[in-house]
């Protein structure tokens, strides 16, 4: 297998963007990332997306995106992982470098949600659950996140309030990132007195959902240089699956594949957590930030909340995490998601991140969530020498 890196980068920004399609916004951002990578060709493109068909009306986005963005005729397939998508899209691009099968390959994620902000959309984001065991019995992908937090609050004997520290910690780190969906600090009393969605998951425990696309072009490492003096390697990457329903898990408050997927990534990166710089993690809901810094070691069992309770989850803290706003302000178009996260890692690393800049990192990690947890993928990503 080949080393691999990061050559070039590209995003739109996260809102409703009402005059845009699907291919305009893909287009968008693959034509910013060939731009930074000084690249007009590539050799197979991966677009991953959750909701196009039921959402859009539109299924085959491979061959759509090659099209639309001039890049007619070579390898080109959609990718689907429910939320994430985004990632696997990066992962089959990453596989195909590695193996040396494809010199240059992108992966774009897009998503565009707000063509429909009702039953539609509730039914397509469902999707990601159990049909058979627990889509028909009524229960929306918000209500599964609220019964696994009724039962962590349950289980270790916490307060919502307790978990006001990672949406604080969003917004204010979404506040100095241009490209978020919400630029404005919130504080711990709005947190508390914000509405209730499904209980106990309230308005700032649950991300937006919205309309964006971002990419990444990769190439062996060895080549790298021919590019770009600012590659960021590829230094880990795994996925893992667990259950696709809840009940059917061995523990419902442990993210089985966070874990399996983290420590295959530790591995391959030859480092353990406490070397981790920053952790862009999938706080889809506050619930799953805490599960997933507990999962990958950055906490003990029940304790994720207090990583956050304690700032040690700010860019200043132990493991600074959503530094440029997380899935809760950036937003979270779900087919996108994986990719922002990794082109917010890679502006990190390149010391591009502006106001949201941490100092001296070296080692960024990603983790994206498909589900409620069946599907989750992790990369860790290292910054130039």
């Amino acid at each position: 297998m080949r080393d691999v890196s990061i050559i070039g980068i590209g995003q739109t920004p996260v809102g409703e963007h009402w005059g845009r399609s699907l291919r305009h916004l893909a287009y968008e951002a693959l034509a910013a990332a060939m731009r930074d990578a000084h690249v007009e060709r590539a050799d197979a493109l991966y677009v991953g997306n959750m909701l196009s068909g039921e959402i859009s009306g539109q299924s085959h986005l491979g061959a759509l995106v090659a099209d639309f963005a001039g890049l007619r005729g070579i390898e080109a397939v959609k990718v689907e992982a429910a939320c994430a998508s985004a990632a696997a899209a990066f992962r089959q691009a990453y596989i195909g470098v590695a193996s040396g099968l494809q010199n240059i390959a992108i992966a774009v994620g897009v998503e565009k949600m707000t063509d429909d902000i009702g039953s539609q959309l509730a039914a397509g984001l469902a999707g990601a659950a159990d049909a058979d065991y627990e889509v028909v019995h009524g229960i929306t992908f918000v209500a599964l996140n609220a019964l696994i937090m009724k039962r962590y609050l349950h289980e270790y004997g916490l307060k919502r309030d307790d978990f006001a520290g990672f949406a604080v910690n969003a917004h204010q780190n979404g506040a100095r990132n241009p490209n978020a969906m919400f630029q404005k600090p919130i504080s711990h009393n709005d947190f508390i007195k914000s509405g209730m969605v499904s209980d106990p998951i309230g308005l700032y425990d649950a991300s937006p959902m919205a309309d964006g696309a971002a990419a990444v072009i990769l190439c062996p490492t060895e080549q790298a240089r021919e590019f770009t003096d600012k590659a960021v390697r590829v230094v880990g990457s795994a996925v893992a699956t667990d259950a696709l329903s809840v009940h059917d898990r061995r523990d419902p408050l442990w993210l089985q594949a966070a874990e399996d997927s983290a420590k295959r990534a530790y591995r391959q990166a030859g480092v353990k957590p406490e070397e981790i710089d920053f952790f862009e993690l999938h706080d889809a809901f506050t619930i799953m930030a805490a599960l997933s810094l507990e999962a990958c070691g950055f906490a003990t069992r029940g304790q994720g909340t207090g990583l956050a309770r304690d700032g040690e989850i700010t860019p200043e803290g132990k493991i600074p995490i959503s530094t440029r706003g997380g899935l809760k302000a950036r937003g979270h178009p779900v087919g996108a998601t994986g990719l922002y996260q990794i082109v917010e890692a890679v502006q990190q690393l390149r010391g591009e991140a502006g106001d949201n800049q941490l100092a001296n990192a070296r080692l960024g990690m990603t983790q994206n969530i498909g589900g409620s947890g069946a599907t989750i993928i992790t990369h860790i990503f290292e910054r130039p020498a």
